[in-house]
């Protein structure tokens, strides 16, 4: 089975643009975002979602106010400053508790308790060309590499009962954990980047990363004529690092126009030239 996942070394490079279109493009399709911490593929592909799972991500410390005797001992313990000393009894921040338990081992008199992160969801669901699995995690949660990978094998598991022999996966942007946990196993990553110093710049950032990896890569240049010195530059690194460079796509006001009414830009344009030119990446690497 293939996974081939989307990447960009930074936010608002056109990956997820690029990756609707891709989606849009077949039939019995299986999708993944994994970019769990801001998912927004599903604004586009607008699933219907038939399953909704709690997701924990870690545990939270809980104070029993009755219990506490306010020694400040927990204050003193905590070193992500999640705990602040109050006139009866300390108060606990939800968002910037770890949930590393110290607190609650050290406490003298068991004031304290662990319960369950389990704001984060996980959905499956079914759109227009197949079916999508994607997850919100929830702010202050943790782990978010780990809820990569649990996106990944429910979108693995349902491509094969499916028989479908690839999956597409919208991958979270930059160089972290969530990337890792995208890029670990997959057959192959298609960069998106932009001709901006700060866009080329952490594109040799994401294939240095990649290259670990032994995954293939190839290149998109989103936008290429908006600086087309850059794009060149971009290009011939490309060559010099033997990675190709399989479409420039020129900049276009209809994608805009297209993710305003829900709708990727192959859907909405199917003539224009970005639309072309993603359509000839699906039959080269998704067909």
């Amino acid at each position: 089975m293939k996974e081939i996942v989307i990447l960009s070394g930074k936010g608002g490079t056109g990956k997820t643009t690029v990756s609707a279109a891709l989606s849009t493009l077949g039939s019995g399709m299986v999708v993944a975002d994994c970019d769990v911490d801001a998912a927004n593929l599903y604004l586009i592909l607008q699933p219907q979602n038939y399953l909704e799972e709690k997701y924990t991500s870690g545990y939270k410390a809980v104070l029993n106010e009755d219990a506490c005797i306010n020694c400040g001992r927990c204050v003193d313990l905590c070193r992500f400053d999640a705990i602040q000393l109050g006139e009866d009894f300390p108060h606990f921040s939800e968002v910037s508790c770890e949930g590393c338990q110290l607190c609650y081992h050290e406490c003298p008199v068991g004031a304290i308790s662990m319960f369950p992160s389990n704001k984060s969801r996980l959905y499956e669901g079914t759109y227009r060309n197949g079916m999508l699995v994607h997850a919100r995690l929830a702010p202050g949660e943790e782990n978010s590499g780990k809820l990569v990978s649990v996106v990944r094998e429910h979108a693995k598991a349902l491509a094969k009962k499916q028989n479908v022999d690839c999956v597409v996966i919208d991958g979270p942007p930059g160089i972290g954990c969530p990337v890792i946990s995208s890029v670990t196993g997959a057959t192959e990553t298609i960069i998106v980047t932009e001709p901006t110093k700060s866009g080329f710049h952490d594109l040799k950032r994401i294939m240095t990363l990649a290259k670990n990896f032994k995954v293939e890569m190839s290149v998109i240049i989103n936008k290429y004529d908006l600086n087309t010195d850059i794009s060149a530059q971009i290009e011939s690194w490309c060559t010099d690092e033997n990675v190709s460079v399989i479409a420039k796509l020129p900049f276009d006001d209809k994608v805009v126009a297209a993710m305003v009414v829900g709708k990727s830009i192959v859907e909405y344009a199917p003539k224009c030239e970005v639309s072309q030119m993603i359509a000839e990446v699906y039959k080269e690497r998704l067909n």
